[in-house]
């Protein structure tokens, strides 16, 4: 099943020049289907009111976070906050949920950061909660990390099933993506808590093959319903594609032919990264792609015209 092109765009403050206001309202006109934020405590609008002042900017603009850290705050909260955006958008909101993973928020806010198989069997608890109290009835739920009683979820969110998007590096929690999630975002596996020589390693696309099978097989069945995600994190728009991907490649330590595919690059002239989001999607099935920085809003655009929908 080759699923339609969307595009999100990940933004963190509003644009020079541009109330964050303008900025979601721009980002809307100029065709794309999603504005993300991150969650990090460092230079950035917090997440849930930046959404909602987004949401009252705009009428068709898809919002979320990518992703909200779970051990950032407590789901009865983010349930509420998820809740709310949905209502205020008239049913905008994608949840985007992780396990936490960048070291300096913690070691910063004085967190404890667990090692990943806690945080991930925390965000795991975390995730049944935010469920049942975006669902029908009280909640009831004793586990090791969250007890909650008797909690009504309110307000009642638009969406009958407000879009689950959980992403991943590693095996297990591309596996739980696959299993939980609508949306499956695949990124490199950041274990070591910061982006380094180890997640620079692992996006090459040999890593995103064996990736998007460890999805196939944890999907099973219900493989063709999920949509595959992947965030860019660099997009050079250019007339000289071959210079710029040897420039990439000299930076990363990554030969030229590798450096090309990389799946968290985008490099060349428009029709060119058209011409390269066709063949990833051939390849690992992604049909919607976050970009990032003001830069690309504009620039991107004719590409996101071309594509939206095909």
């Amino acid at each position: 099943m080759v699923r339609p092109f969307r595009f999100g765009i990940q933004l963190s403050n509003p644009a020079p020049g541009l109330t964050w206001a303008q900025t979601a309202a721009k980002v809307e006109d100029l065709g794309w289907s999603t504005l993300v934020m991150p969650d990090h405590f460092e230079d950035q609008l917090a997440v849930a009111p930046a959404l909602a002042a987004a949401a009252e900017a705009t009428s068709t603009l898809r919002l979320g976070a990518l992703v909200f850290g779970n051990d950032y705050r407590h789901p009865v909260v983010l349930a509420k906050d998820t809740a709310t955006l949905d209502v205020l958008s008239e049913g905008r909101v994608e949840l985007g949920l992780g396990a936490g993973w960048m070291r300096t928020d913690y070691e910063k806010a004085g967190l404890p950061y667990d090692r990943p198989g806690v945080r991930i069997d925390r965000m795991l608890e975390s995730l049944t909660v935010i469920r049942g109290l975006l669902g029908e009835g009280p909640v009831d739920f004793h586990g090791e990390y969250y007890d909650i009683t008797a909690m009504e979820g309110m307000p009642r969110p638009v969406q009958s099933r407000v879009p689950l998007l959980i992403g991943g590096g590693g095996r297990r929690m591309l596996g739980i993506a696959a299993r939980e999630a609508d949306i499956v975002g695949v990124t490199a596996n950041l274990k070591a808590g910061e982006v380094g020589a180890d997640a620079i390693a692992d996006v090459v696309p040999e890593s995103f093959d064996r990736k998007l099978e460890w999805v196939r097989e944890s999907a099973g069945d219900r493989f063709d319903d999920l949509e595959l995600n992947v965030l860019v994190m660099s997009t050079q728009i250019t007339d000289n594609r071959s210079a710029a991907v040897e420039g990439m490649a000299s930076l990363f330590g990554l030969s030229t032919e590798v450096a090309s595919d990389v799946p968290v690059l985008l490099i060349g002239s428009t029709a060119e990264i058209a011409d390269t989001l066709r063949e990833r999607r051939e390849r690992w099935g992604f049909s919607y792609v976050v970009m990032q920085d003001h830069a690309t809003v504009e620039a991107m655009a004719p590409v996101v015209a071309e594509l939206t929908g095909t």
